[in-house]
């Protein structure tokens, strides 16, 4: 599979789940790869909420390689399930860096690079929280509803660039974000109930996310642009209810 061969790309977030599959996955599909996290176990070491830190891998990664043509902005925390009364402005400004900004600072870098090789591909980490609540937590929740208007709004600002900037919203994925959601169920022997608001009854994988990276990231999605593209086995197509009634197949 060559299909992004001679491209050049940089996924943050990579250290574990959705973005360590993503860099996998992208490699094998012909790109150089250099996968960032704010911590070890990727190739750079790099905040993706410090506009310094960000400005840095982009420039270095761009003059090593010859330039850039995807950035996956996908680093992104949880801050847990506090309550908005429970919260402070400290964790917002915290959430919000880190999940908004740092998307915001992967168009604002990023774009002006990709527009000299005639264009590329900007993919930002979303969520399902952002399209409705329930999902997270109410700052997880707004921040990712931000990602999804950035990417409307980018779009738009880059008309003409060849540069194309979309969302991915993973429903649930078994992450290191979530894993204390998992073994919290395993414990207590309830891992089947994670899925059972899901029509198809389960979690996802982080390598089913990295195949949507990957298709927004080649030009089989060229005429997909401004878009949130939504990856969670059915969950958003419905608001979450328990489900009390006996299953009858159509």
């Amino acid at each position: 599979m060559t299909k992004l061969a001679g491209k050049v790309a940089i996924v943050t977030g990579a250290a574990s789940g959705i973005g360590k599959a993503t860099v996998e996955l992208v490699r094998r599909a012909g790109a150089t790869v250099i996968g960032a996290a704010v911590s070890e176990g990727a190739d750079a070491i790099c905040d993706a909420g410090n506009e310094a830190e960000v400005h840095t891998l982009v420039e270095q990664v761009a003059r090593e390689h010859g330039g850039l043509d995807i950035f996956f902005a996908n680093a992104g925390i949880s801050g847990g399930f506090a309550t908005i009364a429970e919260q402070t402005a400290e964790d917002w400004t915290e959430i919000l860096r880190v999940n908004l900004i740092g998307p915001f600072l992967a168009v604002k870098l990023a774009a002006p690079l990709m527009n000299l090789r005639g264009g590329g591909s900007i993919i930002c980490t979303a969520s399902v929280a952002g399209l409705r609540a329930g999902a997270g937590g109410a700052a997880y929740s707004a921040s990712k509803a931000g990602v999804i208007n950035l990417v409307q709004s980018a779009a738009q600002q880059l008309a003409g660039s060849g540069v194309r900037v979309n969302a991915i919203c993973p429903g649930l994925i078994e992450t290191g974000m979530t894993r204390p959601i998992y073994e919290m169920a395993r414990a207590s022997g309830q891992e089947q109930r994670l899925g059972e608001l899901n029509p198809l009854r389960r979690g996802g994988e982080p390598e089913e996310i990295a195949q949507a990276a990957l298709f927004l990231a080649s030009d089989d999605s060229s005429y997909m642009n401004g878009t949130a593209l939504v990856v969670d086995g059915g969950l958003s197509s419905s608001h979450p209810t328990t489900r009390k009634f006996e299953l009858r197949m159509l």
